[in-house]
């Protein structure tokens, strides 16, 4: 309806990381039974963030065949396709995602946190490294000072000390603004489609190739890696598995377009490959959802 503009997304994007994702984050931790499966369950969703992303970093160079005269657009826009198929908007629509269809389950949700901080840090040195082509040094400064990862750590020592009990407005008061998560990243991202022309999405070849490698076989590859290393903690396996399929499954990272324009890359593959795998996952995740459902 053209009523908020794409160049008003800003403050919108700023609301949800700096207050919405960081109570989002304390609101769920909070709830966290910290018992010691849940311990090496974290450790467990970090690991196979960890192991998963870098396969895929292998894998992507398959997916990300550009034919150019000029090497340096050439390398650009391949790099891009890589960016997009490795890394997923676990931010702004995996943590809504889950919120909406697991209200209740707060392991899940911590799995997720530890394994989206993992995805902040890998897309803020392998990612930069992809779309700079190595040119800019990684700021290690952006990593620690992430909102998502300072949430993360005010939020243990408070649970661990039950701070909830002596201060029950921290919990009221962080579940209001938790709300804000889901209707403040839709919003978003239809500003972002308010913005671009869906006959430039689906007329470019390259999109598909990323859209297969992103919401497919990358999913699949990991949810396969995840069965084998829950075999470490079988008690966790649903939370685990059902960790790496909203990690691996869901779409573009809504950052690509931002590293893009901030290190010089592919902006309009960036804007194209996000949107692109937004509006086909809307296909891809319940369909792999029921698979998976099948399996457990």
């Amino acid at each position: 309806t053209k009523v908020l503009k794409l160049e008003h997304s800003g403050v919108f994007s700023k609301l949800l990381v700096y207050i919405g994702s960081p109570f989002f984050i304390l609101a769920n931790m909070l709830k966290v039974d910290f018992s010691g499966d849940t311990v090496i369950g974290l450790l467990l969703a970090c690991l196979i963030y960890a192991v998963g992303v870098t396969i895929f970093y292998f894998l992507s160079i398959v997916f990300s065949i550009v034919r150019h005269d000029d090497p340096i657009e050439k390398r650009k826009k391949s790099n891009m396709m890589r960016f997009c198929e490795i890394f997923a908007n676990n931010g702004f629509m995996g943590l809504p995602l889950a919120l909406a269809v697991f209200p209740d389950n707060s392991t899940l949700m911590a799995f997720l946190i530890a394994a989206n901080i993992f995805n902040n840090i890998f897309m803020y040195t392998m990612g930069v490294g992809l779309t700079n082509d190595g040119k800019s040094k990684i700021n290690i400064k952006q990593i620690l000072l992430n909102p998502v990862f300072i949430a993360f750590i005010i939020s243990i020592p408070l649970n661990l000390l039950n701070v909830k009990s002596y201060v029950p407005e921290i919990e009221t008061y962080s579940g209001w603004l938790n709300n804000l998560v889901t209707p403040l990243a839709m919003t978003v991202l239809g500003m972002k489609m308010g913005g671009i022309k869906f006959s430039a999405i689906f007329s470019s070849k390259r999109m598909y190739v990323v859209s297969f490698a992103k919401l497919v076989l990358f999913p699949v590859v990991g949810i396969a890696l995840t069965f084998l290393i829950t075999l470490l903690l079988p008690s966790e396996r649903v939370n685990l598995v059902l960790c790496a399929f909203i990690c691996f499954a869901t779409p573009t990272a809504a950052l690509a377009s931002t590293f893009a324009d901030q290190n010089g890359g592919d902006s309009q593959g960036a804007a194209i490959y996000t949107l692109g795998t937004t509006l086909l996952s809307v296909i891809t995740i319940p369909l792999l959802y029921m698979a998976l459902v099948a399996i457990l």
